[in-house]
């Protein structure tokens, strides 16, 4: 098999990281994609960084057997922990969920005033405000931790009038800021962005890493010239690590689609 008829791998917590796959899905529609969801022991957000990079050596691990060409960590609290480890010990392209979406906030902010929201884990890295003041030294970084957006997501709470209330009182402190620019640092978060907008303002340029991340791939592909091309249908598989048909429920509000071949598989 030829390299550019490889799978690209890529690997989440748990489901959030469907936003940045169907990003992928739709900009390079002629790949070949599988994707493992570590549901079991989701969240990452809460665990200590040697544990995080322990879980995401042992995903990539999985997803190195099967044969992919390009790594995509899509998951920010994994990004932010294990990236570093993960390209030193493995010897393919990996992209992560944090450079994209810094590099984006820089091209379009004007006042340099970069609000990130985030997990706990996230935030508490500094991930993204190293990312930034390394590329853009003169820019002021705000963070802010959004812990209960995953669960209403999850929950379904896209517009109920709790996720408004809730928006505002994580929110306001960064409109305070005046910031210009607003980088969404979770992957659940692309599916409150309607909520996010309204409550931030619309003067304020939301950034959606899945977006941004989707992009890098397809540049990084082009570049090591790894692009599909071929006429035969490509394929998407899904690996959990817990719950195949929770995953498919919950995973077709993130993928906008019906999730079926869902296979359990054991990391250990």
């Amino acid at each position: 098999m030829g390299i550019s008829e490889k799978p690209i791998g890529i690997f989440d917590s748990g489901i959030g990281g469907l936003t940045v796959l169907g990003q992928i899905m739709r900009l390079l529609p002629n790949e070949n994609l599988i994707y493992l969801g570590d549901e079991a022991r989701v969240p990452y957000g809460s665990k200590s960084p040697s544990t995080v990079i322990k879980y995401s050596i042992e995903n990539t691990d999985f997803l190195i057997k099967k044969g992919i060409k390009l790594l995509v960590v899509a998951c920010n609290t994994a990004s932010a922990l294990s990236l570093s480890v993960l390209r030193e010990k493995f010897d393919i392209p990996i992209i992560g969920v944090i450079e994209p979406g810094v590099r984006k906030a820089l091209e379009v902010s004007k006042n340099l005033k970069i609000g990130v929201i985030g997990t706990e884990a996230t935030t508490k890295s500094d991930a993204y405000v190293k990312e930034i003041i390394k590329n853009k030294l003169s820019a002021k970084v705000f963070q802010k931790a959004c812990p209960l957006f995953v669960p209403l997501v999850e929950e379904g709470w896209i517009e109920e009038e709790v996720t408004y209330k809730i928006a505002e009182i994580y929110l306001s402190e960064l409109r305070e800021k005046e910031i210009d620019t607003l980088i969404l640092g979770c992957t659940h978060y692309p599916l409150l962005k309607g909520v996010i907008q309204k409550t931030i303002g619309s003067n304020v340029y939301l950034v959606d890493s899945a977006i941004e991340t989707a992009g890098e791939v397809r540049r990084i592909l082009e570049m090591e010239r790894m692009m599909r091309n071929s006429d035969r249908e490509r394929y998407v598989k899904f690996f959990v690590t817990d719950n195949p048909e929770k995953f498919s429920i919950m995973g077709k509000r993130f993928l906008g689609e019906k999730i079926t071949n869902v296979e359990k598989i054991d990391l250990k």
